[in-house]
C-alpha cells in the first residue's frame, strides 16, 4: 500500500486501504520493551563456553572440501577422513567480532529497507511448505500461481517486511524454478527478495537477476545486502554441501545469510533444553565463522529454531512451552556475541484453527519478548510447515498488525493527555461527541480486517461467518485489487533476456 494522502476521494480510499491492508508506520518495526532474560548472565555465558568446547573437542562435520580449505588456513583441527573440523575459541571469538551488529538491506526502490540488529523488528512470511491450502480448493501441491499470490499478499500488506518462498511451485522444472521464482519477486513486489542456497550454479543465477533488477554493477552490488538465505545446519553438527557452499557465496557477495540449526529437542538435539540450546549455539558458531574467514565483515544473522518432538511419535512440535523459552534464551545468546538474530512464529495445527492461532501466538511471543530482530513464518505456516494456507496468512496478519500497534509509543502530549477535554464532560457524561474525540475517532484505535466486532444478532444476519471464513473473502480481494510496483521498462527487458537466455541453456539443478 502507499503511505496516507490527504484530501478528497483520494484520501479516503487510502483510508480505506489502510484499514484493509494494514498501516503505513508498519514499515519501520521497533521494539520499545525491554527483552526477557529467562537466563541469569552467568547461565549465558556457561552456555557460550559449552558451545566452544564442544566446537573445540568435538567439533562439527564440514562436507565441503573448499570450506575445509578455508578454515585450515586458520585455528582449526581437520581429520580429513571424517570431515570433522575442530575450532579453537580465540578464532571464533575473533569472527564474531568481525561480524557486523546492525545489518540494513536494501530493498530495489530503497523504499523498503530491513534493519537487522538493535531493537528492530521485521516480521516475515512463510517460507519453503511444499504443498498450499484455502477453503476453495483444499490442500494441493503448491503452483506457481500460488507462489505468485503470497508474493502479492506479502507485498500488500506493510506489516510483512520481506519476501519469503512461501510455497514451493511445483508446476515449474526444477532447472528454472530459482529463475521464476526470483523474477516474481522483482515483478511484484519491491520488498527484499529471498534466494534458496541450494547450489553455487542456482544462486548465481538468482543473484544475477536481483542485480539487474536493482540495476547494480558487480562492484555495488557486492557492497550492497540485497536478499538474504536460511542455511540449516543437518544438526546435530554436520554442515551439507549446498550449505557450505552458500554461506561462503553469500558471504563473498556481501548478501544476508541466517545461520540457522533446525535443533528439535529430543531428536537431532539433546532432550534437555540446556543441552538443544548449546548444540544450536555451536553450529551457529561454526556456520558464522566459515563465513566470516570466507570475507571477513561478511553480513550474517544468528539463526534460532530450537524447538521439540512429541515424543510418543516423534513429530515436531511447535508453539511449545519449550519452544518459547528457547526463542527467549536464543536472545541472550545473540546478544551476548552481538549479532542480529532470527526466530520464528510457527504451529503444528493441520488447520487454521485455535490451536493454529494459539501456538503462533506462543511462538511470536517468545521471539518478541526475547527481542528478536527477524521472525520468520509469522503469517501463513501451517501443519508444521508442510502447508502455506491462504486464511491463516490473513488471520496472522491481523495479529501482527495488532501487534505492530501495541509497538507504538503513547504520545504524552499536552493535546492528548487532553485536560480541557476531560474537564469538558460532566460526571457520569460520555465523550462521543467531544471536539477531542471527533478529531481523532477516525485513526485513535487499530481497525480489525477479520475479527468480528459485532453483537450476536448483527453477526447471524450478517451470514454467521467465522474468522476463517471472513479471512478467506480477504484475501480474494486483495488479491483482486492488487497493482504491482512499477518496474523500469530497460530493467524489466534485461531481466527477460536474461531468463530466457539462462532457461535456453538449461537452468541449473539443485547441489545434490
Amino acid at each position: 500500500m502507499t503511505d496516507t494522502q490527504e484530501g478528497g476521494r483520494r484520501g479516503r480510499r487510502t483510508r480505506e486501504a489502510a484499514r484493509e491492508t494494514g498501516h503505513p508506520h508498519h514499515r519501520h518495526l521497533t521494539n520499545p520493551y525491554r527483552p526477557l532474560e529467562i537466563l541469569r548472565e552467568d547461565q549465558v555465558e556457561a552456555i557460550h563456553r559449552a558451545a566452544l568446547q564442544l566446537l573445540s573437542d568435538t567439533g562439527v562435520r564440514v562436507m565441503l572440501p573448499e570450506a575445509r580449505e578455508i578454515l585450515g588456513e586458520s585455528e582449526t583441527r581437520i581429520d580429513g577422513e571424517t570431515e570433522i573440523v575442530r575450532f579453537d575459541p580465540e578464532l571464533v571469538e575473533s569472527c564474531l567480532q568481525a561480524a557486523p551488529s546492525s545489518i540494513e538491506m536494501v530493498s530495489r526502490t530503497g523504499g523498503r529497507n530491513m534493519v537487522l540488529g538493535g531493537t528492530s523488528v521485521s516480521l516475515l512470511p512463510v517460507a519453503g511448505p511444499p504443498n498450499a491450502t484455502d477453503l476453495d480448493r483444499g490442500r494441493r501441491a503448491g503452483t506457481l500461481q500460488d507462489f505468485e499470490d503470497f508474493v502479492k499478499l506479502t507485498q500488500s500488506f506493510d506489516v510483512l517486511h520481506s519476501l519469503c518462498p512461501s510455497v514451493e511451485p511445483q508446476d515449474v522444472e526444477l532447472s528454472v524454478r530459482h529463475l521464476q521464482m526470483t523474477l516474481s519477486q522483482l515483478q511484484l513486489s519491491d520488498k527484499v527478495p529471498f534466494i534458496y542456497a541450494r547450489g553455487r550454479a542456482q544462486v548465481a543465477d538468482c543473484m544475477e537477476v536481483i542485480r539487474i533488477g536493482s540495476g547494480d554493477d558487480e562492484t555495488s552490488f557486492g557492497e550492497t545486502p540485497r536478499c538474504w538465505t536460511v542455511i540449516n545446519t543437518n544438526s546435530p553438527r554436520q554442515i551439507d554441501l549446498p550449505m557450505c557452499e552458500g554461506i561462503i557465496d553469500f558471504a563473498r557477495t556481501g548478501q544476508v545469510s541466517l545461520i540457522t540449526p533446525f535443533t528439535l529437542a529430543g531428536a537431532m538435539a539433546p532432550v534437555s533444553l540446556a543441552g538443544a540450546l548449546t548444540q544450536q549455539h555451536a553450529e551457529a558458531l561454526a556456520g558464522i565463522t566459515l563465513a566470516q574467514l570466507a570475507r571477513r565483515g561478511a553480513p550474517v544473522v544468528y539463526g534460532a529454531f530450537t524447538s521439540n518432538v512429541d515424543m510418543r511419535s516423534g513429530a515436531p512440535a511447535f508453539g511449545t512451552p519449550e519452544a518459547f523459552k528457547a526463542a527467549v534464551a536464543s536472545g541472550q545468546l545473540a546478544r551476548h556475541i552481538g549479532l542480529p538474530w532470527r526466530s520464528s512464529g510457527v504451529s503444528t495445527s493441520n488447520t487454521p484453527d485455535a490451536q493454529g492461532g494459539y501456538e503462533t501466538m506462543m511462538n511470536l511471543f517468545g521471539a518478541l519478548l526475547g527481542g528478536a530482530n527477524m521472525i520468520v513464518h509469522a503469517a501463513g505456516w501451517l501443519e508444521s510447515g508442510l502447508s502455506a494456507s491462504y486464511e491463516k496468512f490473513i488471520l496472522d496478519v491481523e495479529m501482527l498488525q495488532m501487534i505492530a500497534e501495541s509497538l507504538q509509543p503513547i504520545d504524552t502530549s499536552p493535546a492528548e493527555i487532553g485536560l480541557d477535554a476531560i474537564a469538558a464532560v460532566s460526571p457520569g457524561g460520555h465523550f462521543f461527541g467531544t471536539e477531542h474525540t471527533l478529531e481523532r475517532y477516525r485513526d485513535a484505535f487499530y481497525e480489525p480486517i477479520v475479527f468480528g466486532r459485532s453483537n450476536f444478532e448483527q453477526w447471524v444476519e450478517a451470514g454467521s461467518l467465522d474468522a476463517m471464513q471472513r479471512a478467506n473473502t480477504v484475501w480474494k480481494r486483495v488479491l483482486a485489487d492488487f497493482e504491482p510496483p512499477a518496474l523500469d521498462d530497460a530493467v524489466a527487458a534485461e531481466l527477460a533476456d536474461y531468463i530466457g537466455r539462462r532457461t535456453m541453456e538449461g537452468g541449473a539443478l539443485p547441489r545434490s
